[in-house]
């Protein structure tokens, strides 16, 4: 016959670890935020970089919660050496199946070694382009300039051409313009340096530039090169697009296409 007063004590007994354990759970999780929290503020760690922070916060959140759950497994009085048999049974087949991540792992410590590229940079690699939002352990989050969010495994980053456009602090925008063939090539010369000089955006030295760089049987092409300040990339480039264009109408440039007569 069961003995029903073994059978209560052993379920008493169950029950208590399993509250004991829900209750290390919550106050652990709790514990373990303000751990990161306290990390976050501490002023040796806040003068890292953010991309060296964020990566070193989400490394800490994962041993922390290990931790924790290795505490768990105690409570419950599960033998470990059992969990170490299963886990070490069950690494290779994961290993083998995880390939694919522990490569984006892997690219996540290289990337953060050597650094081609920071938090808020604005890169074009592996198919995707937009401003570093975060570098995690296995993805590289971009943010587009039309706010949408691009994950890159960090494996493909490290085995891809990466193009840093904030690396350096100047830039040089390029723009190309075309006009009729016949037209003053000194005049529309003269319209786009003026344009150029008249922009606060674009710097002085090295000075601007545009000269004839090519054309065909009806039309002239313009090539225009002004150097600005990396965070101005974006405002320079679209302001002397319309600036110029806007110019060369006033100043009676003629369109491709039209043909120009002129007085011998």
């Amino acid at each position: 016959m069961f003995d029903i007063t073994a059978i209560g004590d052993i379920l008493i007994e169950a029950l208590a670890k399993i509250i004991l354990a829900l209750l290390v759970w919550f106050i652990g999780k709790w514990i373990v935020n303000k751990l990161l929290k306290l990390l976050g503020n501490l002023k040796a760690f806040q003068r890292q970089d953010e991309t060296l922070r964020k990566f070193l916060l989400n490394g800490a959140k994962i041993a922390l919660y290990v931790i924790l759950l290795i505490s768990i497994i105690g409570i419950l009085g599960i033998p470990m050496a059992s969990i170490i048999t299963v886990l070490a049974s069950a690494g290779l087949a994961i290993g083998m199946a995880m390939q694919g991540s522990l490569s984006n792992f892997a690219g996540g410590i290289m990337l953060l070694i050597f650094r081609p590229f920071k938090v808020g940079d604005y890169i074009s690699a592996a198919g995707g382009e937009g401003f570093v939002k975060e570098i995690n352990l296995f993805y590289t989050v971009l943010n587009t300039i039309d706010n949408k969010a691009v994950s890159i495994p960090n494996g493909s980053l490290m085995n891809a051409n990466v193009t840093n456009m904030s690396s350096e602090e100047l830039r040089r925008v390029d723009l190309t313009f075309g006009c009729a063939k016949g037209e003053d090539v000194a005049k529309v010369q003269k319209v786009m340096l003026d344009v150029m000089a008249a922009d606060d955006l674009v710097l002085k030295d090295p000075e601007p530039f545009a000269r004839l760089s090519g054309g065909s049987n009806e039309a002239m092409e313009f090539t225009t090169r002004a150097w600005c300040k990396s965070a101005d990339y974006w405002t320079v480039y679209f302001d002397l697009t319309q600036a110029i264009t806007e110019a060369l109408g006033r100043a009676g440039v003629h369109a491709p296409g039209v043909r120009v007569i002129t007085d011998k």
